[in-house]
């Protein structure tokens, strides 16, 4: 699933090539993957033009104008591609006056969302870890008592963070995938807020990571995968001290960790 870093990678290519443009039509082939009625949804959107563009934790947030927003979540192998050619898996097509915006979706896991102003289970999320001071983190984490790698993937506590950057984050940390939040030392949750942090600002200057469909706007893939310590490394030694990586379920989540490092 794209996560923080590749909606943000797909957010700032994206931006400047469709703020000021109008959109001059809708077609929705994929019902599945749209909240709400198709010819009511593709009527509201034309003619429509484009405010700008933003990344609310996965989401990425097209601000038209009346105040509306169309809001994409990409799911597992959603994609948005601009000037593409239409396929099997092309789920909308958004006809702008400056070329033509596809969302293909294989799964089917992605949500399309026209709405007035943000959506309320949207507004609701967590905060955004880029944008967090490491006191309000801490402030956040003593409240909690769940294991810290479910905690990480719990949008309403941080929007944008998955399954791979949990993974790596805790690892540059030190910190065990099962700690329990609220337990966690003054100066290890300092280095948590820290290496998450470091961890998202890499991945996004590297593109995201390319696991299985990400792609940018123009079908590049990421680099960040190559730089991963742990993520999808089972067996694998650890670039620190040598020992393999395991895995195990948090949360019904494969998570990978390095036994040695990540002591509990």
């Amino acid at each position: 699933m794209p996560e923080l870093p590749e909606v943000e990678t797909i957010a700032r290519a994206l931006e400047p090539r469709i703020r000021g443009r109008r959109i001059l039509s809708a077609e929705f082939r994929g019902l599945r993957v749209l909240r709400g009625n198709a010819d009511q949804t593709a009527a509201a959107l034309a003619g429509k033009k484009i405010r700008t563009l933003r990344r609310h934790g996965k989401f990425l947030v097209f601000e038209l104008e009346g105040d509306q927003c169309f809001v994409v979540h990409l799911g597992m192998t959603g994609k948005l591609l601009m000037n593409g050619v239409a396929g099997k898996h092309t789920h909308a097509i958004l006809s702008l006056d400056s070329g033509m915006l596809l969302y293909d979706d294989i799964r089917q896991f992605g949500r399309l969302e026209l709405s007035q102003g943000l959506p309320a289970r949207v507004r609701k999320l967590g905060p955004e870890p880029l944008e967090i001071p490491v006191d309000a983190f801490a402030a956040l984490m003593r409240k909690r008592k769940s294991r810290i790698k479910a905690l990480l993937l719990n949008q309403s506590f941080l929007r944008g963070v998955g399954n791979i950057y949990a993974d790596e984050s805790l690892f540059r940390a030190g910190i065990h995938p099962l700690a329990i939040a609220a337990r966690l030392r003054k100066d290890r949750v300092e280095r948590l807020h820290k290496a998450l942090t470091r961890v998202l600002r890499e991945a996004i200057e590297a593109g995201g990571s390319s696991i299985s469909d990400y792609v940018d706007i123009d079908g590049r893939q990421g680099s960040f995968q190559v730089k991963h310590n742990v993520y999808q490394r089972t067996g694998e030694p650890c670039v620190k001290c040598g020992n393999p990586i395991r895995r195990i379920l948090v949360s019904q989540r494969g998570t990978h960790f390095c036994p040695k490092c990540q002591r509990r």
